[in-house]
């Protein structure tokens, strides 16, 4: 099973490359963040036609998730429990019978003196606390999405750019890398310790990507039972590259 995580950054704006991923049948599930469409307007008839399930929780204009799966989708959860909130930004499901994941677009917080900064730091905190009950399960558990935290400098392009930015912020770090500590697995890291890359390219500046001028924002984690079964875990540029690109590479992770 392959699975896809990808920030499309609005599903109608980019739906024709989009499209081609589905075309081209290559993931078997699809997680997919900021729709910036609401859940009754989303637009099913353009994807039906490629045989994946799928679940949406939308939002008007901002943020948005969903999951699509060749596979049963099952047990979902639209909205992290017990944490009110109007912003659409996590869908857990379990796919297959077998995999649980959880679909993240977690708040960006713009700057450190920014008043979305606090809600920032409160969702990721919250976050800390709904995991910590999946994190020994004998259930396979996979976060996936766009977590907006560059966790170290190396996943920077030019970390002195970023200073005083929420996705740089330590306090930000700091909630990541315990989760890190607590156990769960940074996939992709862990089977490229050494390795610099990035998931995120922004249109402004030219060839960013050519130039390397990028962020690692997106992330697998997954618990012990998880880890075991995954063998490969790749970033892929192609939606980045597409004709009208989401600003965006995917990530993809196989399991056995």
């Amino acid at each position: 099973m392959k699975i896809l995580t990808l920030n499309i950054n609005s599903i109608r704006a980019h739906a024709e490359s989009f499209i081609d991923i589905l075309r081209s049948g290559e993931y078997d599930t699809i997680m997919v963040q900021e729709l910036k469409v609401e859940t009754a307007g989303f637009p099913h008839n353009l994807f039906d036609e490629y045989g994946y399930n799928v679940k949406v929780f939308g939002q008007k204009s901002w943020n948005g998730v969903a999951t699509f799966s060749k596979n049963s989708i099952e047990d979902t959860i639209l909205g992290m429990p017990d944490y009110p909130d109007v912003n659409s930004r996590f869908l857990e499901c379990v796919v297959d019978g077998r995999i649980r994941l959880i679909n993240v677009y977690m708040p960006n917080g713009d700057t450190v003196d920014s008043p979305k900064f606090p809600y920032k730091l409160d969702w990721m905190n919250a976050f800390t606390k709904y995991i910590s009950q999946y994190l020994n399960s004998e259930e396979p558990v996979i976060i996936g999405g766009d977590f907006n935290v560059a966790l170290e400098d190396r996943d920077i392009w030019k970390p002195q750019n970023y200073i005083g930015i929420a996705i740089a912020a330590p306090q930000a770090r700091e909630i990541m890398k315990q989760w890190l500590a607590d156990g769960w697995q940074d996939v992709w890291r862990e089977m490229h310790p050494d390795a610099v890359d990035f998931t995120w390219y922004g249109y402004r500046g030219g060839d960013t990507v050519g130039k390397k001028q990028g962020l690692r924002l997106d992330y697998f984690l997954a618990n012990p039972a998880a880890m075991k079964l995954i063998k490969n875990c790749e970033i892929d540029i192609s939606p980045r590259l597409a004709n009208k690109p989401t600003d965006h590479c995917g990530l993809m992770i196989e399991i056995r």
